[in-house]
């Protein structure tokens, strides 16, 4: 009879279901070894066999029999290889919203898991390669060097054949040698020599199991997987797989700590008869060990030790009290001879914001309007209410305290919060002021941080010993415990959109998980997208807003330069007007900072050959390459190709080259020549991939170290520089042209954002737009800073011409290396639709070319759904697409977005 602490036969799981990150949105069925049983838990991470090679998946579900209905024979179901944790690093919450982002988006759940947790913490697979008993055969029959051996139905026999030349190891084989019809060991087919075949097999032999890289390395052969699959062919090697596990792990290091009861006793460095009383008496007191410490002379190194370690509550890194105390690691084991202290390792925490300057943490008075929007979070935070908030303020409202002010009564009240924003531009800052607000509580999430950064601030949330989360994107996964409010800071911008797979919107699974969580979710914004504004004016989400600024200062006063007479007056096209150069100069003069905005980085758009007329495009892209003068190089800013840029043109050997239009880069070096005294910095996607000098920069402009900035659209967006006066716009038009419907409600927003930038001190700000369409409706809105009128005529449109958030909307996209193919593919697509479409719920718009009709070596078909009722249009595309699975469709070429939030 069993205990009611231990678990029935009948209760204990004997098979995982298990998610892959594989381009399946499926589970498979696992068996589970007898030792795994019970420690296996949902959520728990697990190696299998998956296919050829070993994976890592994500338990599910756990079963103590297979599923009624299910058409798996036992025999034909695998055990589970390895469970890889005790405690599940996905949390049932963090499951649930995972399991969510799957089915909403179509998009594989265990690519979502593996999104979900910090990039490094599954093990991963690697090749391995070596020697069967039958290579070590081969090797003890080897023939001499220069020899080759012919096989036994070669016309040579068994005997050995001389080869004129077998230089260079396991290089290029040598063509004027004997042949024979043997492809595998003759020196004139271009497969392995004799030589290099029996030193690779020696390598193997002497020194064991090489992963595949590694030996490739080490034998420096050509044509390595072309011989490799010939040895392994004639049994001669094999090749496996092997797990490498959690190659991002806790760091640790190592430290030294005093033995207990020796804290509280001062150094034995006098001599007793001259101690006063009481300083025997209270040393007695501690016992024997506080008398050892007395009776023991410590030099003054060692005194410096013992002192240090007491002002950090005895216990100090090696190394850290080495620099404290100003002494060598001999004094240490001199310590630990005596018996006074002791070695340990312990984790070290690899922090973000170690070395960061913190602001000191300001209480402010907050507005009557920032009351009553706190208030409104705080109602229903306190009854554990779901309510999803708009917090409409316009630029320098005092949107962030209210946010900070939200999460610490989430604090107050046991609970957790969370904090998203678009850009890591933002985080630098903004990250300080909430480590000053809620000290060690927070941690920080984004893709610029190290591996090992984003380990420990991941587990820092999964333990709890952080209960805030400040992050990007995927932070929106953070195991935040009993999550209390979410605050989605500009909530309009497209970065919280990934745009490869896993897909998901952060912003809309934010919400859902806030529902789940029974959580307050409120979205910021100045320019709310028209889809939140038309929630709030339907009552889907509760409005509140924030119209004024802090102290009543002004906006920025805001004026449209017109291109077309600048080129008029100067018969020529110009980059800055006159207007903006006087503008900068008065900036300077005045000690005040500067903002330029160009939505463009490199030097050049693109090169262009002037005798000829020939661009020199990416070779994977159907788009020009750009040109960053930094380096001299090309680069396409959609595949990462680089080459050099040309001294003439690879068409006709023109040495006419011509640079077309200007980027980030450009701005800055002309801006430099013509203000040789203003410090000048820059900010976009390249500098942001160097994180500390990225962040420096900012910083600095901050401090009033740099005087003007160029950057792209990341600078637009929640800053708070208040010695800006001035924002001085580059093309402001430069969005309007593309093909996508939401063009001008992103140039609106952009333009508004980067105007906001301007006059958030004691100062006023000037806005100066360069544009070559100063009537258009969102530049007429934006200088206006009027929401409301933008609003009022963008949804005009979208009405009338059926999109969001009037019509849901799903892309298909067709991918392939042959235009063919690909547009073959997408016709069969479209057809398997109609039929899905018999109620003609939906409104199926292609097939056609993508607006980047090929990306990265694939050409691209986009077929377009829109429907009133996203649950059929789901229907007709899931029915579509098993449809076109069953028929032998190329599934794996096709990517399905719903919600897109861009159309190109």
């Amino acid at each position: 009879m069993t205990s009611a602490t231990q678990v029935s036969n009948e209760a204990v799981p004997q098979y995982a279901q298990v998610a892959v990150p594989v381009h399946l949105n499926k589970t498979f069925t696992y068996r589970l070894p007898a030792a795994m049983q019970r420690a296996a838990r949902v959520g728990s991470r697990v190696m299998i066999q998956f296919g050829a090679k070993p994976t890592t998946g994500y338990i599910v579900a756990l079963s103590s029999r297979l599923r009624e209905g299910t058409s798996l024979i036992e025999s034909e179901i695998k055990d589970v290889q390895e469970l890889l944790d005790v405690e599940p690093p996905l949390t049932p919450e963090v499951l649930e919203i995972t399991r969510w982002v799957a089915d909403y988006y179509a998009t594989p759940w265990g690519e979502v898991m593996r999104a979900a947790l910090p990039a490094g913490i599954n093990a991963t697979v690697e090749q391995t390669v070596s020697i069967t008993l039958a290579g070590r055969e081969e090797l003890e029959s080897a023939p001499p060097a220069g020899m080759s051996v012919p096989p036994a139905s070669s016309p040579f026999g068994r005997g050995w054949v001389r080869v004129r030349s077998l230089a260079g190891g396991l290089g290029k084989p040598n063509t004027n040698a004997i042949a024979t019809d043997d492809k595998l060991k003759l020196i004139g087919h271009k497969s392995i020599t004799t030589n290099a075949r029996t030193r690779a097999l020696r390598l193997l032999a002497d020194e064991g199991e090489f992963e595949l890289g590694a030996f490739r390395l080490r034998i420096g052969a050509t044509q390595t997987p072309k011989w490799l699959r010939d040895l392994e062919h004639e049994g001669l090697i094999e090749r496996s797989y092997r797990t490498r596990l959690l190659p991002t792990r806790a760091k640790r290091r190592r430290a030294v700590r005093l033995k207990s009861g020796y804290a509280g006793v001062p150094p034995a460095s006098l001599p007793s008869d001259q101690r006063s009383d009481q300083q025997r008496d209270a040393e007695t007191q501690t016992g024997k060990q506080a008398g050892r410490l007395r009776t023991q002379r410590l030099t003054e190194a060692q005194q410096r030790t013992i002192k240090a370690l007491r002002a950090n509550q005895s216990t100090m890194a090696i190394a850290d009290l080495i620099k404290a105390a100003n002494i060598s690691e001999s004094v240490v084991r001199t310590l630990r001879k005596k018996g006074l202290v002791e070695e340990f390792e312990e984790e070290m925490r690899r922090d973000p914001l170690a070395r960061a300057e913190l602001p000191v943490s300001e209480h402010f008075q907050l507005t009557s309007a920032q009351l009553a929007a706190l208030t409104a979070i705080e109602a229903p935070l306190n009854h554990r209410r779901f309510v999803p908030i708009l917090l409409h303020g316009i630029t320098g409202s005092g949107k962030t305290e209210v946010y900070i002010r939200a999460m610490r009564a989430a604090l107050d009240l046991g609970r957790g919060a969370m904090m998203l924003v678009p850009e890591i531009a933002l985080t630098p800052i903004l990250s300080r002021r909430l480590r000053a607000h809620f000290g060690d509580q927070i941690a920080i999430f984004h893709s610029s941080l190290s591996k090992g950064e984003r380990f420990d601030e991941w587990s820092r949330l999964r333990s709890g010993e952080a209960r805030v989360v400040l992050g990007t994107r995927s932070a929106v996964f953070g195991p935040v415990k009993d999550l209390g409010v979410i605050i989605i800071d500009e909530e309009q911008d497209s970065s919280y959109r990934q745009e490869e797979s896993p897909f998901y919107h952060a912003r809309d699974t934010a919400i859902v998980r806030a529902q789940k969580e029974s959580a307050v979710v409120v979205l910021g914004s100045a320019t709310p997208s028209l889809e939140s504004f038309h929630n709030a004016q339907t009552g889907k989400y509760k409005y509140v807003q924030l119209p004024d600024r802090i102290a009543n200062r002004p906006l920025a006063r805001a004026e449209i330069i017109d291109m077309r007479e600048v080129f008029a007056r100067r018969k020529k096209p110009a980059i800055f007007s006159d207007e903006l150069l006087s503008a900068i100069a008065e900036t300077h003069s005045r000690g005040e900072q500067t903002i330029i905005l160009l939505n463009r980085r490199g030097y050049s758009s693109f090169i262009l050959c002037r005798s000829c007329g020939e661009s020199i495009e990416c070779p994977n892209c159907d788009v020009t390459l750009t040109y960053h003068r930094g380096d001299h190089t090309l680069v396409c800013h959609y595949c990462n190709h680089h080459q050099r840029a040309p001294s003439q043109c690879p068409a006709c050997g023109s040495k006419y080259i011509y640079y077309v239009g200007e980027g980030t880069e450009q701005i800055e070096d002309l801006l430099r020549k013509r203000f040789p005294n203003l410090r000048i910095g820059r900010i976009d996607r390249d500098t942001k991939s160097r994180r500390h000098e990225f962040e420096k920069t900012l910083l600095d402009f901050g401090k009033g170290e740099i005087d003007l900035l160029v950057g792209t659209q990341m600078l637009a967006k929640g800053h708070d520089f208040p010695n800006v006066t001035l924002v001085g716009v580059i093309s402001a038009d430069a969005g309007l042209a593309l093909p996508d419907f939401r063009a001008a409600e992103r140039t609106f927003q952009l333009i508004t954002q980067v105007a906001g930038r301007a006059g958030r001190g004691d100062l006023p700000g000037r806005v100066l737009i360069q544009t070559y369409h100063p009537h258009h409706y969102a530049l007429r809105h934006a200088t206006a800073q009027d929401y409301r009128g933008f609003y009022d005529e963008e949804i005009r449109h979208r009405r009338n011409h059926g999109y969001p958030p009037f019509v849901a909307l799903a892309l298909l996209l067709v991918r392939h290396k042959d235009a063919a193919r690909a547009l073959s593919t997408a016709q069969e697509l479209r057809n398997v639709l109609n039929e899905a479409n018999r109620d003609h719920s939906s409104r199926i718009l292609g097939p056609a070319p993508a607006p980047f009709a090929r990306l990265r070596g694939e050409h691209r078909i986009q077929l377009l759904l829109k429907s009133r009722s996203r649950k059929q249009m789901r229907a007709v595309i899931d029915q579509a697409l098993k449809e076109f699975e069953d028929r032998g469709g190329e599934s794996r070429s096709v990517t399905l977005e719903i919600d897109p939030v861009s159309m190109m």
